[in-house]
């Protein structure tokens, strides 16, 4: 799976058991150690889907992301017994869930078996999970021309980049979309400090949720880049030189998979972020170690030439690769 978490047996077991149970109308699933294990059935205790959509009420919070697989049909009789999956991610939820269960999102589907869903929504608001909210939801999607199924993948893969937190407070809040990036006062001091020769290195502090100053270089020859940037944990850094600026995100293979997912949703927004302080970003790196970080490279995306002869071309500008099961 894209996070390296993957569907645990018991849940492909209650799953089997959802389709087959008259009494069951829901699943709940949730993470777990890296792995995705089934919760609750909820119970059909009325003959209507949207009727029974009350039942899941009680186990809705403010907080706490989940899964929840829903049979469409009343009858298990029917021809069609398709499941609708909800990714139920409210707003309140911890940064780091949300990260995890919209990353997994996709590929949870398609190991449980694409063909089994009729449906795949995002929802951030229990009350679009009651009758009323899916009547309103059946009635918008009669209204819209269905999306190609390139334009679904598009969408869903956008949705999945876009979480974060939208409700931090604290000084250098960007939010773009529904990301909100929270950072102190020395990332805002540093940003606004940047010269010729400067490198700014930031971090997202995974405890406190907040983008961190690391340090600040002085006097740093493009040759030097790759050596001076952290060679094990991810950075944000902003390097300048001949009057441009250039933003490299690094992301170590060894990061742990709770780094990558908050790293790569934190990207766009940290760029905002500098932008916002006046920084003007004239290019991007996304690089896994700074090793790949080449200086032929950052001349030519910075548009100042190729660097010198010789130097080689390093292999960073490539998107990180996914992070595997540990």
């Amino acid at each position: 799976m894209q996070s390296g978490i993957s569907a645990s047996q018991d849940l492909h077991t209650a799953l089997k058991a959802l389709l087959t149970t008259p009494s069951h109308r829901g699943l709940l699933a949730t993470i777990t150690s890296e792995t995705i294990t089934p919760g609750s059935f909820i119970p059909s205790s009325t003959p209507s889907f949207q009727d029974d959509l009350q039942n899941l009420s009680p186990h809705l919070t403010p907080t706490q992301p989940l899964y929840i697989f829903l049979r469409l049909a009343d009858d298990l009789s029917t021809s069609d017994s398709r499941l609708v999956a909800i990714t139920y991610v409210p707003n309140a939820a911890p940064v780091r869930q949300k990260m995890l269960f919209a990353s997994t999102r996709l590929s949870l589907l398609r190991d449980l078996g694409g063909e089994k869903f009729a449906e795949s929504l995002f929802v951030e608001k229990a009350e679009e999970l009651s009758a009323e909210g899916w009547r309103k939801h059946v009635a918008h999607t009669e209204t819209v021309a269905p999306l190609t199924a390139a334009e679904q993948e598009s969408r869903e893969l956008a949705e999945q980049e876009a979480l974060e937190s939208s409700g931090t407070a604290g000084r250098g809040l960007v939010v773009v979309g529904r990301i909100a990036v929270r950072a102190d006062e020395e990332v805002v001091g540093a940003l606004g400090g940047l010269e010729d020769g400067t490198l700014v290195q930031l971090r997202m502090d995974m405890k406190e949720e907040v983008l961190k100053l690391c340090e600040v270089d002085k006097a740093v020859d493009v040759k030097e880049l790759a050596s001076r940037i952290h060679a094990t944990e991810p950075r944000f850094s902003f390097y300048r030189t001949g009057g441009k600026t250039l933003f490299v995100s690094t992301c170590p293979s060894g990061s742990r998979i709770k780094e990558r997912m908050l790293f790569a949703a934190s990207r766009g927004n940290v760029i905002a972020l500098a932008e916002k302080e006046g920084v003007k970003v004239d290019a991007r790196i996304e690089a896994g170690d700074p090793a790949e970080v080449g200086e032929k490279g950052v001349m030519e995306e910075l548009g100042l030439g190729g660097g010198q002869e010789g130097v080689e071309v390093k292999s960073g500008f490539k998107k990180p690769k996914r992070p595997g099961r540990r």
